[in-house]
C-alpha cells in the first residue's frame, strides 16, 4: 500500500498552486485537485486561491474545474523561482568547499525618522541575509554579505546612511571567541529543530519515494519544498567552522538532497517545474562528503 502525506506538513494553497508550475508555465487543474486532495484540501479551497491567482494577475485560466489550463504570467514566474546560488553556497558549506576565513563582517545604518519604511526594509534585507544585531542598527554575518548589503542600501535609497566594515576582533556580550560568539548570536536550538523535522519529513519521504504513484510523487515533493524551506529560511548559514558538530542541519540537507535525486528520476512528460529547479544543483549536492563531515 502506497505511504500517503504527512499531514503535519503545512503546505499553503497558494504555494501548493505556485508549486504545480509544469515547465510550459502551465498547471493542469486536474492534477493540482488531485494533488490538493491528497494533502487534505477541498476542491473549493482550491478554487478559491485560483480565483484569487487569476484576479490578481498572476494565472490566466482557460476551460473550467478540473479540465483547466491555468497559464502563469511572467511577473509569478520570477517571483517562486528559488535562489540556485543560496543552494549552492549551503552545499558547499556543508561539503566544507567554503570554508570560513575568519572575518566578520559589520553593517552598521542610522536612517532618519524621515524614511522609516526604508529603515524597516534595510532590517528586513539584512535579516534575510542572515545578520545578527549586536545593538541598535548594528548587524553582523560571517559570511560575505558586502554586495547584497550595498544592492539593498541602494534600492531603498539610504547608502548615505549605511556603514560596512570587516574585523578579525569583534567582541559582544563579554564573548569573543567564534564559536560560544555564534551560539551567542543567532538561536541554534531554534534553528537546529527545524532542521531535526526536515530531516524526519525526507527520511521518511526518501523511504516512499521508489513506489509512489506520480500524484504521490508530486505531494512528497510539495512537502518536501515547504519543509525546506520552513527549515532554511531563519538559517543564517554559518560556516561549520562556527556550528556544534555535527551539525544536523549538514545531515537534513544531504537527506533532501538525495530525496531531490529520486525525484527527477521521474519520466513523466512536462514535469513539475519543481522537480526542475533543484535538478542543476543535485549533481553537486549528491557528490560524497567529504569524511568526518
Amino acid at each position: 500500500m502506497e505511504t500517503g502525506p504527512d499531514h503535519a506538513v503545512e503546505v499553503p494553497t497558494r504555494t501548493l498552486v505556485e508549486s504545480m508550475l509544469r515547465d510550459d508555465a502551465t498547471i493542469d487543474a486536474g492534477a493540482l485537485y488531485d494533488v490538493a486532495n491528497t494533502l487534505g484540501m477541498t476542491d473549493q479551497q482550491v478554487r478559491l486561491c485560483i480565483k484569487r491567482m487569476v484576479a490578481d494577475g498572476q494565472f490566466s485560466q482557460d476551460g473550467r474545474g478540473r479540465k483547466a489550463l491555468l497559464r502563469a504570467t511572467d511577473d509569478l514566474r520570477s517571483t517562486v523561482t528559488p535562489d540556485r546560488e543560496y543552494i549552492r553556497f549551503m552545499y558547499a558549506q556543508d561539503r566544507g568547499d567554503a570554508p570560513w576565513d575568519e572575518r566578520w563582517h559589520v553593517v552598521a545604518f542610522a536612517v532618519p525618522e524621515a524614511v522609516r519604511s526604508a529603515r524597516d526594509a534595510m532590517r528586513d534585507a539584512i535579516g534575510k541575509l542572515g545578520g545578527a544585531a549586536i545593538q541598535g542598527g548594528l548587524y553582523v554575518s560571517p559570511n560575505d554579505w558586502d554586495s547584497e548589503i550595498a544592492s539593498a542600501a541602494e534600492k531603498l535609497a539610504i547608502a548615505e546612511h549605511v556603514t560596512t566594515l570587516t574585523t578579525v576582533d569583534l567582541t559582544a556580550g563579554g564573548i569573543s571567541e567564534p564559536r560560544a560568539l555564534a551560539a551567542h548570536l543567532w538561536p541554534l536550538g531554534d534553528i537546529a529543530d527545524q532542521h531535526r523535522r526536515l530531516l524526519a519529513f525526507a527520511d521518511r519521504a526518501l523511504s516512499a519515494l521508489p513506489d509512489a504513484t506520480p500524484t504521490m510523487q508530486q505531494t512528497i515533493a510539495i512537502q518536501l519544498a515547504a519543509e525546506f524551506t520552513r527549515a532554511v529560511e531563519p538559517d543564517p548559514l554559518l560556516p561549520p567552522e562556527l556550528l556544534p558538530q555535527p551539525w544536523i542541519g549538514t545531515a537534513a540537507r544531504e537527506a533532501v538532497a538525495a530525496c531531490w535525486a529520486e525525484l527527477v528520476k521521474s519520466a513523466a512528460p512536462q514535469r513539475i517545474t519543481l522537480f526542475q529547479w533543484y535538478a542543476e544543483v543535485i549533481d553537486e549536492v549528491a557528490r560524497p562528503m567529504p569524511e568526518g563531515a
